[in-house]
């Protein structure tokens, strides 16, 4: 009995210890929780339909780009575009996918774009890059988030 109540008080006297730690603050949680989100990359990218049956995250991201590069460029297939600018032959659009799954669809145009009437392509496109096929947006952390890219669009020349 003798050792029991020695034991009972050292684990007692031990025990404070456990009482005493601090507890850091919400705010220092949430910044050290902050900084270890990396910000520059998304947990799944935007799908369509078509990329949804693959399962590794790289090839899914692959499908997407080529799908949406297809559909823009058989929407830009039907215009004059390839006509009226035929030394033109890809152009980058920067596709935005907002969380809403709505897109922005904006050409990039290079630096010595003076040899084109920008304001008329950009028109065009706006005019032609329309009704896309549903578009679930990027998720970080369980929550759709914008996210931006651009792809380079291969204009044809009609024959």
């Amino acid at each position: 009995m003798k050792h029991f109540s020695l034991i009972l008080v050292f684990l007692i006297f031990n025990s404070c210890q456990y009482f005493e730690k601090q507890v850091p603050s919400e705010k220092e949680l949430l910044q050290k929780e902050l900084k270890a989100i990396n910000w520059k990359e998304v947990d799944e990218f935007p799908s369509v339909a078509d990329c949804e049956k693959i399962s590794i995250k790289k090839e899914r991201q692959q499908c997407f780009f080529d799908v949406m590069a297809q559909l823009i460029q058989e929407k830009l297939d039907i215009d004059t575009l390839s006509v009226l600018y035929p030394e033109l032959d890809t152009i980058e659009v920067k596709v935005t996918v907002f969380p809403n799954a709505t897109m922005k669809f904006e050409p990039q145009f290079p630096k010595d774009s003076v040899a084109y009437d920008t304001i008329k392509i950009d028109s065009i496109l706006h005019a032609r890059l329309i009704d896309f096929p549903k578009v679930n947006p990027a998720i970080k952390r369980g929550i759709p988030v914008k996210t931006q890219f651009i792809l380079p669009v291969i204009l044809k020349e009609k024959k």
